[in-house]
């Protein structure tokens, strides 16, 4: 894998967000891919923060769209080389303050294998 089809499936990643297409989503995404975030940990404490496989993946981020329909993801800054991309982003949704946010996606076959995520 190239450091500009990184940097394209990093461009799929928000933009798929940002349309709240969760096929497009979980298209990037291997089968059993990992995600872990806060948000999990708070919203689903049984989860601990981390899920894996599409089915958990989908569920989370539909989910998500559902109760945030004006979530909107806008680039801070965006790096990427063979292996992972490094993404921070402002997450804006309205009527609540914006969180700066930064995740992390691990490359495996030109698909996400792992994802994490940080915020405060």
């Amino acid at each position: 894998m190239t450091h500009q089809e990184s940097m394209t499936i990093a461009i799929k990643w928000f933009k798929s967000f940002n349309t709240q297409n969760t096929e497009q989503l979980l298209s990037l995404y291997h089968d059993d891919a990992r995600h872990f975030s806060p948000k999990l940990k708070e919203r689903k404490p049984e989860t601990k923060g981390i899920i894996k496989g599409k089915d958990a993946l989908r569920e989370w981020w539909q989910d998500a769209f559902d109760r945030m329909p004006s979530l909107n993801y806008s680039i801070t800054s965006l790096t990427a080389d063979e292996e992972r991309i490094f993404l921070e982003y402002t997450r804006k949704v309205d009527g609540e303050p914006d969180m700066l946010v930064a995740e992390v996606l691990e490359l495996t076959d030109s698909l996400i294998s792992a994802s994490r995520v940080y915020h405060g």
